[in-house]
């Protein structure tokens, strides 16, 4: 059974037919900031109201 995944065509679809470069900057963009909330998270933790508490079984906690 040959199936080639749908990712390696993409990738071959794009070395013949490069994006521009006003979407590779949006594409580098998006990833810059990505990165930069990760290493704030890392830095500085995530907000309280922003963690998940163990609850058990479905109940709420007050």
């Amino acid at each position: 059974m040959n199936i080639i995944p749908r990712h390696f065509l993409r990738m071959a679809k794009w070395a013949r037919h490069p994006p521009g470069a006003k979407r590779v900057k949006l594409v580098l963009a998006v990833i810059a900031i990505a990165l930069a909330i990760w290493g704030l998270e890392r830095v500085f933790g995530t907000p309280e109201w922003m963690r998940i508490d163990s609850t058990p079984k479905g109940r709420i906690n007050r």
